[in-house]
């Protein structure tokens, strides 16, 4: 009876892995993956699964509970900002029957993006109060000091109470975390289960995991848990896919939507789907983007690609932001671990109105013709985007988003949603002086829909056209990448242009 039952979960796992394989790992799975294996059976099976797969963790003894190291967003990124671990957690069902919750726990070094009163005391006191059990023997008490197990008091039940105990910062691996978030992550609890649960019934034929798109130049293809990408983005699996053109119609000027596109990318290519990421930078920029997509990222390297002039326009939008160049370092360093992720630029700065719109549109329907079966992911300003005739200041206007709906198969728009914050943003001088171009930090408003990144789309079309929204939480303003200078990001670099960080600056042109 038991065979049967763990063939009905296996085949519905696998039926699922059946389909194209970067929509089944994308999507977001409804339903927990139960074991039909005592949980003393399948726990050794869930250590080796983290041990072969290269994510050192740290266990309770005594428990079913283990929690891996802190992992940076985007691999060996230095300017990513987040770091990720698992906890994982072992769970009986029946006495024959088992399941695993897998945590993923998210901390940030960036004091912007703490929430209020969530400040986080990473203190040598923090895990004050904290003991070896009665009864342990001397050498266990003294294994202790070196990794404490739990209190003394009652058995801990809750990820919050094994987050106190295993994850406390020990050591020259500890930081002080400005904001943090803890959330089930059933993405990986389910690339645990397809991997281990054949191994526990010794299925000679069961499916191989899932390939990452192996970038063509690369030697080998790294697993799926190798490269960390972030909490799934909910409603991208619906959207991902060969030959698709996800348009993205953007605020320039902030933090996060650089990072949607990195860890868009990085989601996707690690569910098999190779991916080109579009942007509205200037198109004799091409050769420069490709050059450090294939460097390693050295300070001559960041050199030759930050001297072009577009990242010293005197009117710096969103466009050239640290966010939006250190998005180019993850996607170098993805592209270095062996994935299958470019990048094409597409702007026509010395066209202007309609004829800007079409070069734009043109570039990319060629990119795609060139390359049919990649997944195409294209920010740009929110009025390039749209997929509907005119604007409120001229009703013939054809909008890129138009030109390559009328082009291509599919294509969707999302504009973006967002909660209230700041973003970096160019207008009209505040005096009215024509010209002058004010550029600074300005607050935006938006809608709380919570802090998780999401795509979320409408049963139509609406009035501006586009077909629903990609959500990034709060926004922070994030300035030019020259106000660092033109070295590696996070090399804090001001040598060769020197700005405050903070202030606002009013830019000249025209003269």
């Amino acid at each position: 009876m038991r065979s049967v039952l763990y063939a009905v979960v296996l085949l519905s796992a696998w039926g699922w892995v059946g389909c194209a394989a970067h929509r089944s790992d994308l999507e977001i799975p409804d339903r927990e993956a139960i074991y039909d294996r005592p949980l003393d059976e399948m726990w050794p099976e869930v250590r080796e699964f983290f041990t072969r797969n290269k994510l050192p963790f740290r266990e309770d003894r005594g428990s079913r509970v283990l929690e891996t190291e802190w992992r940076q967003e985007f691999g060996g990124s230095k300017v990513a900002g987040f770091f990720h671990r698992y906890m994982v957690v072992g769970r009986k069902e029946t006495p024959t029957s088992s399941k695993l919750q897998i945590f993923r726990i998210t901390k940030s070094q960036n004091k912007t993006l703490a929430n209020a009163g969530n400040q986080i005391d990473w203190s040598p006191t923090r895990a004050w109060g904290m003991g070896p059990r009665s009864g342990m023997s001397e050498t266990s008490a003294d294994d202790y000091q070196v990794e404490p197990t739990q209190p003394q008091s009652a058995p801990l039940t809750s990820a919050e109470d094994w987050e106190e105990v295993i994850a406390t910062p020990r050591g020259e691996n500890s930081f002080f975390a400005e904001s943090a978030q803890g959330q089930r992550d059933l993405v990986m609890e389910w690339r645990v289960f397809r991997e281990v649960a054949p191994k526990l019934a010794k299925e000679e034929n069961a499916p191989k995991p899932v390939q990452v798109a192996k970038a063509p130049t690369a030697k080998d293809a790294p697993s799926q848990v190798a490269i960390e990408c972030g909490l799934p983005i909910i409603g991208l699996s619906k959207q991902a896919k060969p030959g698709a053109m996800l348009l993205l119609g953007e605020l320039h000027g902030t933090q996060e939507v650089p990072r949607f596109v990195a860890q868009t990318s990085c989601q996707s290519a690690v569910a098999g789907l190779p991916v080109t990421v579009g942007l509205e930078l200037p198109l004799e920029n091409q050769g420069r983007v490709d050059a450090f997509l294939d460097s390693q990222g050295e300070e001559g390297d960041w050199l030759k690609l930050m001297e072009a002039p577009f990242w010293r326009s005197p009117y710096p939008d969103g466009r050239g932001s640290e966010a939006m160049a250190n998005m180019l370092e993850q996607l170098r360093q993805l592209r270095s671990q062996g994935l299958d992720v470019d990048v094409v630029v597409f702007d026509h700065p010395k066209a202007n109105g309609q004829q800007r719109e079409d070069a734009m549109a043109a570039t990319l329907v060629h990119q795609v013709e060139s390359a049919p079966k990649r997944f195409y992911v294209v920010l740009s300003g929110n009025i390039h985007s749209r997929t509907k005739k005119g604007l409120p200041w001229n009703k013939d206007h054809r909008p890129m988003g138009l030109l390559l709906k009328e082009k291509l198969d599919d294509v969707v728009a999302l504009d973006m949603a967002y909660d209230s914050g700041t973003a970096w943003i160019c207008s009209v001088d505040s005096q009215g002086k024509r010209d002058k171009l004010d550029c600074g930090v300005r607050e935006t408003k938006g809608k709380n829909n919570g802090e998780r990144y999401f795509v979320h789309t409408w049963d139509s079309v609406n009035a501006e056209g586009y077909h629903g929204v990609f959500y990034v939480g709060s926004v922070n303003a994030s300035a030019p990448a020259v106000h660092r200078g033109l070295g590696r990001p996070g090399a804090d670099d001001n040598s060769n242009h020197p700005a405050p960080d903070e202030g606002w600056k009013l830019a000249e042109f025209g003269r």
